[in-house]
């Protein structure tokens, strides 16, 4: 069976470390013009916004801000067969998020002590910008999933940037999401822009959403004038599959991913060398189909199988590696996604492609990248929530925890702490 030679088969007991670190966005080089950047934004405003437009995006807009009108002209011309479908993926987003919130107690609070009471209230961020990447094609999707779950959190304002000029599909997205600003800003002029502000762009108090490495060094120097969601890298796929699966599947899926960018990541881990192979000779033939083929051949350099002794290796394998999206195709699917622990979403059996996440099934395809998983979490509502202490003490209370604040305040050298408590109970 031939397949391509870039396209490597490992065993399980190689070493694998290059496999598990991936290549990393390599946001570092980026910083220092991205500093440049953010600075004269800072000192210049809108004139640094339109002479990025020109230098990066060559665009001659005289305007920032999408008026309501262009917004109303771009959801009149994109069709009717493209709006149905933003609508049935906005429902499922929506019935999704909403049960999200759901989970989450507005408020809670609990009896430390006769007299003390200390609980947790949740609030929404008032205000959200989302980043949605220009480039090769338009991404109404990001639209929907970085919008989607913020309006359900009760953000009051919710903005959109990206690169000028925003294909309609994005602005009539940015109508069915009922966005309150779009400005065509794109890069990491945008990020600094929604932190800092304008003459025309008014701040945010977080920005999320995916980009490249220039928009992810922007959103980790503008950190903490701004909260941001996640450093995002290139998207990546694990395949767990025994030799049920079907190859056919598994191939789509892996193009599905390579098509993405060069530097995007597929690993298919299976007990099945012959599975891989027909896996491989299939993407080698079908990559030269797609209108992407060229993406396709650089990133069949990322595409890997791992043989695997048995599905524990797999799964042992997959909680290492921490994948954006882990698909399952064996004959007890379930049983093997219950094991994971790391994954930013998992698909589970081979009806669940990774594109029904990206556009219609409701999960969030914002996702934890270059082994993230281990720690970050999908882009949901409670990502747009933030968390107040509630402490409510009164005089015995306070009394029942005076002798302890005041021998830790003297440890500490505070000693004003100490001296606060006992002047209340005189």
């Amino acid at each position: 069976m031939f397949y391509k030679p870039k396209m490597k088969i490992l065993g399980y007991k190689d070493d694998l470390s290059k496999v598990i670190g991936r290549k990393s966005i390599g946001y570092a080089d980026a910083i220092k013009t991205v500093s440049d950047i953010i600075a004269k934004v800072k000192s210049d405003g809108d004139k640094a916004l339109l002479q990025y437009a020109k230098d990066f995006d060559k665009s001659n807009i005289t305007a920032i801000k999408v008026s309501q009108q262009e917004i109303d002209e771009a959801y009149a011309q994109v069709g009717q067969d493209f709006i149905n479908a933003l609508t049935q993926s906005k429902k499922n987003l929506e019935k999704v998020h909403k049960k999200q919130l759901e989970g989450i107690a507005k408020k809670w609070s609990v009896k430390v002590e006769p007299g003390i009471e200390v609980g947790e209230r949740f609030t929404p961020i008032e205000s959200v910008g989302c980043y949605v990447p220009g480039g090769l094609a338009p991404y109404p999707s990001t639209v929907l999933m970085t919008c989607i779950p913020a309006k359900i959190a009760g953000v009051k304002r919710i903005v959109v940037s990206s690169p000028p000029k925003i294909p309609p599909q994005v602005l009539a997205a940015c109508k069915i999401c009922q966005v309150d600003e779009v400005y065509q800003v794109g890069g990491a002029q945008a990020v600094a822009a929604l932190a800092y502000g304008t003459e025309t762009v008014r701040p945010v108090n977080k920005v999320v959403g995916p980009g490249n490495k220039f928009v992810t060094a922007a959103k980790m120097q503008c950190y903490g004038r701004i909260d941001i969601d996640m450093p995002a890298g290139p998207s990546e796929i694990l395949v767990i599959a025994d030799e049920s699966a079907n190859p056919d599947f598994i191939a789509w899926d892996v193009l599905a991913q390579a098509e993405h960018d060069p530097n995007a990541q597929c690993v298919l881990t299976t007990t099945s060398k012959d599975l891989a192979e027909k896996v491989f000779a299939i993407v080698e033939a079908r990559s030269q189909e797609l209108l992407r083929k060229d993406i396709v051949k650089k990133s069949m350099e990322n595409i890997h199988a791992i043989i695997v002794k048995n599905l524990d290796e797999a799964v042992e394998f997959a909680n290492d590696y921490a994948p954006e999206h882990l698909e399952v195709m064996a004959k007890n699917p379930e049983k093997i996604a219950g094991k994971i622990k790391n994954a930013g979403a998992i698909f589970i059996g081979e009806y669940a492609p990774v594109a029904a996440g990206d556009y219609a099934s409701g999960g969030n395809h914002v996702l934890p990248t270059s082994g993230a998983a281990k720690y970050a979490s999908q882009l949901n509502v409670r990502d747009f929530l933030k968390s107040t202490s509630t402490q409510k003490i009164e005089r015995k209370g306070l009394e029942k925890i005076a002798k302890t604040i005041k021998t830790i305040s003297r440890l500490e050298g505070l000693e004003a702490h100490g001296k606060s408590v006992e002047e209340r109970l005189k």
